[in-house]
């Protein structure tokens, strides 16, 4: 159902949050402009299954102005800014299914909202939308009519491959996540920043001095490594693959297991992907006062569950933060109920960075719309995970770099067959 038609108010705030969030998104500026007139998605329905914030919204509405009829509901149950989804069924008529804080239920009841539009295109971020629509019988027939989808974070592209490698995916899916111009700026810079603003939002710590143990090395871990040394803190890295650890260390962190790091941090972030990262003998070993929050997509990296056994005493101290007291009478506090902190406490990635991450969503929907002619692909895609194609990663750059007024060199026509040839020397 849609929870916000009626509060005006809202709705007025979230439209100013959405302008101002456009503010910052040039891009996708330049594309909504170029939709308006080619309305390349004319009679096309795309479900859609995102963080509902103001960067999202402004994605609904260049996809809607290229002709596409849109429908969206959360990925996350915090990560709904209830403003924002106010104005986008008041001012916009584009159907939402998301409000802050809802339980498992209601969020799938979401899903399966957006699923009854019977999409061509799916647009996940985790991919949720995509287990649930090839997981039930009563979606057999919609899933015939979908041509394709996107996937917008590292947690789903993994699903979706293994999801392929079983072969039970049943449509092709551009892996948006893997483009350079998202994972290298989105990833690091957006994941980086917001995380530290969530942390911080929820706690009001001074992190100068502070021993912050992240967890994973990936482009979010390092993102995040990278804003608290910023701000003073002593970072130290947990990882399991080997290359990214000795890549860690030649960044300058101290590297080590979480074994040992438990034993002497005071902040933990995980940012793996991967399930119980930190678990109950990691809490055993935390000193007192230890803050523990995620910024992996799902809440499965940090065990709540477990800890929640061996504490004697819970309590919510304030929004965003629980306290969890052991048997010795050490304190561990839990953030965002170990969801994505930077979206449950603050407002998630800048709206720079989602510029170019919902512009390259934008431009493969248009790609895969455009090779779909009467029920036949044109290019024989394969029911598997595909790359963002070379030339929307590349456009996606030049148009950044473009609102930014910045003008880079290009080869002649010298250097293109000097690169071009085997036969290279004096």
């Amino acid at each position: 159902m849609n929870y916000h038609i009626k509060d005006i108010k809202l709705a007025r705030d979230g439209l100013n949050r959405i302008e101002w969030a456009f503010r910052e998104m040039p891009v996708l500026c330049m594309i909504k402009e170029r939709f308006d007139k080619e309305k390349p998605l004319k009679g096309i329905k795309i479900g859609c299954c995102l963080h509902v914030t103001t960067e999202t919204a402004n994605l609904m509405l260049v996809l809607k102005s290229g002709g596409a009829e849109v429908s969206l509901c959360a990925s996350n149950p915090l990560s709904t800014q209830d403003d924002v989804a106010a104005a986008l069924v008041k001012y916009f008529k584009i159907p939402v299914f998301a409000i802050k804080g809802e339980n498992t239920s209601v969020y799938y009841s979401h899903i399966n909202s957006v699923l009854n539009i019977q999409p061509n295109i799916t647009m996940d971020d985790g991919a949720d939308l995509v287990s649930t629509l090839h997981s039930s019988q009563k979606y057999k027939d919609i899933i015939k009519n979908v041509i394709g989808g996107t996937e917008e974070t590292t947690t789903g592209v993994i699903r979706l491959k293994s999801m392929a490698e079983h072969n039970v995916l049943k449509y092709p899916i551009i892996a948006v996540n893997d483009a350079k111009t998202k994972h290298m700026f989105d990833n690091k810079y957006g994941t980086g920043q917001s995380t530290i603003d969530g942390i911080l939002r929820a706690t009001n710590i001074l992190l100068a001095g502070k021993k912050f143990v992240v967890c994973g090395y990936g482009q979010c871990g390092k993102g995040v490594a990278m804003r608290a040394k910023g701000m003073g803190a002593e970072v130290i890295v947990c990882e399991v693959d080997p290359v990214k650890a000795l890549e860690a260390v030649m960044d300058g962190y101290r590297v080590m297991n979480l074994d040992e790091a438990a034993k002497i941090g005071d902040v933990f972030v995980t940012v793996t992907g991967n399930i119980n990262v930190i678990d109950v003998r990691h809490f055993l070993k935390m000193k007192d006062s230890a803050i523990v929050a995620n910024s992996g997509h799902f809440n499965v990296e940090i065990n709540i569950e477990k800890l929640k056994q061996i504490a004697v005493r819970t309590r919510r101290i304030k929004p965003f933060v629980e306290e969890f007291t052991l048997k010795n009478n050490k304190r561990i506090y839990i953030l965002a109920e170990g969801r994505l902190v930077n979206l449950a406490s603050a407002e998630g990635h800048p709206s720079m960075v989602m510029d170019m991450s919902f512009s390259n969503q934008a431009l493969c929907v248009e790609y895969l719309v455009k090779s779909y002619e009467s029920g036949k692909l044109r290019e024989k895609l394969e029911n598997k995970v595909y790359p963002v194609p070379k030339e929307i990663d590349n456009k996606v750059a030049e148009l950044k770099l473009k609102s930014m007024g910045v003008k880079i060199d290009k080869l002649t026509k010298q250097q293109i067959k000097y690169l071009s040839s085997w036969e290279m020397g004096t």
